[in-house]
């Protein structure tokens, strides 16, 4: 074989070897990368689909006192916002929620509560048959006997909005059959004629 015949060759082998290194190695990693991109996105997709879709806020009704345009009272229904997960019983959140009272942005609408700021919630129990709100005995001191009326109106409507189980109230563990210093008489299971009259 002759010099220009070997170099000819080798040039030929070279211009082969670089069109095949160019031809198949080049593309091939450009269609690796635009494939990898591909799963990464399709990866994106499958999970934000997966993610849990929010529920809608839920919110539980309560009753305090308010005042409209002619200055009369009434039980003013306000909301608060409720997660059975987090919250528990629907009852006891909202009889709770009853006795922390108004927001401080609500008493500045004018709402308040009849319910004294010592009460606290011993316990909300709910059986198949009955529902029973045990206050502590601050719940019927102070106020007077309106007071007193207004105070287990805001219960009466917290309660019966909250749950479709006959109310109880008890204070200190103990059935309440007469409240308050002046021993008013009061009918349970708990509804609107809450008082022997």
């Amino acid at each position: 074989m002759t010099s220009n015949k070997l170099v000819a060759l080798i040039v030929l082998i070279l211009i082969t070897i670089g069109y095949v290194k160019y031809a198949f190695f080049t593309n091939t990693s450009d269609v690796s990368k635009n494939v990898n991109e591909e799963v990464v996105q399709t990866d994106e997709a499958v999970q934000e689909d997966e993610q849990p879709k929010k529920a809608e806020d839920s919110y539980l009704t309560v009753f305090f006192i308010g005042k409209n345009d002619n200055g009369e009272e009434y039980y003013r229904a306000v909301k608060r916002k409720y997660d059975a997960a987090e919250n528990g019983q629907q009852l006891s959140f909202a009889i709770s929620r009853l006795v922390e009272g108004p927001s401080k942005l609500e008493q500045d609408k004018g709402i308040y509560s009849e319910i004294p700021t010592g009460t606290k919630v011993i316990s909300v129990v709910e059986t198949d048959k009955k529902a029973i709100i045990n206050l502590t005995a601050d719940f019927e001191h102070g106020g007077g006997t309106d007071g007193l009326y207004k105070r287990l109106y805001q219960l009466v409507k917290t309660a019966n909005k909250n749950t479709k189980l006959p109310v109880y109230l008890y204070i200190n563990n103990k059935q309440a059959d007469v409240i308050g210093g002046e021993g008013l008489m009061i009918n349970q299971p708990l509804n609107e004629r809450v008082f022997n009259e």
